[in-house]
């Protein structure tokens, strides 16, 4: 497009908007719900799950943690179909709201000793509510994204709403990491963990100011005039054999992504306190500082598939993270507080972004407009059971078998990465956006010499 037209400020105003949007709005809901990861590893084992044996408490801990990933299929199916039949805007507002309701609960749930059995069980239902709600928030957020986005930088713009997951990881570690370091250890365990959840209203508060000014995108509204949509989405999905193959290719492809994030965000800090018996301060400041460097590297590899494409940049940083998840985890050992830093950054700051700062473009172009909100919330939270929930809970097992060693946790490691990069590379080149689908067309052409390989259209 060349020269400046009323119509292109608009356009670019609103890009703006979704922009911030998108990534306050995701900020919000990793915030809350990376809260919970963090606390089942350092709070939860001990006032909900009680045992006098540690590892059995922090099973049931992460068990309950896990059951949040169990939620999020029937969130990202619920609010999917919504996004593809009313729109992707309405999907958003709602599963904020529900995110931050059942937040603020959990910070008031009495303990296992106050009210017994009841208080896990609270724990879990509202685990499972924020499951609900991230399953649905998702989908509609990225593809606000991706479907506005200029030609040529869908993967820029749609690793936007990823960087809320780098400032929700920051701001979660971060507020319990204060918390820890200005009140006492009892102090923190019996009431201070609480504050952390409570702030969750102030940022929902927030989030819904800026959700509320967003429109729909351009891909939604041209499939509306066309009256083109999907019946039954889910159905749709089913029946279309290119996009079967897509949804299992896109679930494997996954399985590095998932089980890294929760390797080095979630079980490397109940590995270092309960394991290793380091201190919780070290290992919370290593991982927001990986979010902190996340926050650079997102964009810039999704810049990257931009230009190189998107399989290359996401099967290269699924076999940089499995490969440097072998020294990171050897440094772990050491109980140095600035190696494992530096560990964690290398791993979880520098080259996790390889696959998730493409990830949202590289999904949003394997699915028709009409069934593409349900096809990559399908792919990213059913894929989540077993990529992310289970991670943590499977890992802590594998140690357990192992006599507190890590040799069963590496085989686990190069077994996923493996398998993310054959599925990754199996993606279909080119993307299933038309012409018309938004501001402009973006392809994988540098996959193909320069030349999109289209591989169908939408419906």
């Amino acid at each position: 497009m060349t020269g400046t037209t009323k119509d292109e400020h608009v356009d670019r105003r609103e890009l703006r908007t979704v922009v911030a949007s998108s990534v306050i709005g995701t900020t919000v809901e990793w915030y809350d719900f990376f809260l919970y990861g963090t606390a089942a590893g350092i709070v939860f084992n001990k006032l909900y799950f009680p045992s006098e044996d540690p590892l059995v408490g922090t099973l049931l801990s992460f068990a309950t943690f896990a059951l949040g990933f169990v939620a999020r299929p029937i969130g990202g199916l619920i609010f999917g179909h919504i996004g593809d039949r009313v729109g992707r805007k309405k999907t958003l507002v709602a599963t904020m709201l529900i995110m931050g309701v059942a937040t603020c609960a959990i910070g008031l749930v009495p303990t296992y000793g106050s009210i017994g059995v009841a208080a896990p069980i609270i724990l879990v239902l509202l685990r499972l509510a924020q499951g609900v709600a991230i399953g649905g928030e998702w989908g509609g957020a990225v593809l606000m994204a991706v479907e506005y986005a200029p030609r040529g930088r869908r993967g820029f713009y749609g690793s936007f709403p990823q960087i809320g997951l780098a400032l929700g990881l920051m701001l979660g570690t971060g507020v319990f990491a204060g918390l820890d370091a200005v009140m006492s250890s009892e102090a923190f365990l019996s009431w201070g963990w609480r504050i952390a959840f409570g702030l969750s209203a102030i940022l929902v508060l927030v989030g819904m100011f800026i959700r509320l000014r967003v429109i729909e995108t351009p891909a939604f509204r041209k499939m509306e005039q066309s009256k083109a949509k999907a019946t039954v989405p889910a159905v749709e999905l089913a029946r279309n054999p290119l996009s079967r193959r897509h949804v299992l290719l896109g679930m494997g492809s996954r399985l590095t992504e998932g089980i890294a994030f929760n390797t080095w965000a979630v079980f490397a800090i109940s590995y270092g306190t309960e394991t290793i018996g380091m201190e919780r301060q070290p290992l919370l400041l290593g991982v927001m500082a990986a979010a902190a460097v996340m926050l650079v590297f997102i964009p810039l590899f999704g810049r990257a598939s931009d230009r190189y494409g998107r399989r290359r940049v996401f099967a290269l940083g699924a076999v940089l993270t499995g490969a440097v998840s072998f020294p990171a985890l050897a440094v772990l050992e050491t109980a140095q507080p600035l190696v494992i830093g530096i560990g964690i950054v290398v791993v979880l700051g520098i080259c996790y972004p390889m696959m998730y700062g493409p990830q949202a473009a590289l999904y949003s172009e394997m699915f028709p407009t009409a069934v593409r909100c349900t096809g990559i919330s399908f792919v990213y939270q059913f894929s989540g059971i077993f990529a992310s929930g289970m991670t943590p809970l499977i890992l802590s097992f594998l140690v357990g078998q192992a006599g507190g060693g890590y040799g069963l946790v590496l085989t686990y490691l190069l077994a996923a990465t493996v398998l993310s990069t054959v599925c990754t590379l199996a993606i279909r080149r080119g993307d299933l956006f038309s012409d018309d689908d938004g501001p402009a067309p973006a392809g994988d052409g540098r996959e193909s010499g320069g030349h999109r390989q289209a591989v169908g259209g939408p419906g």
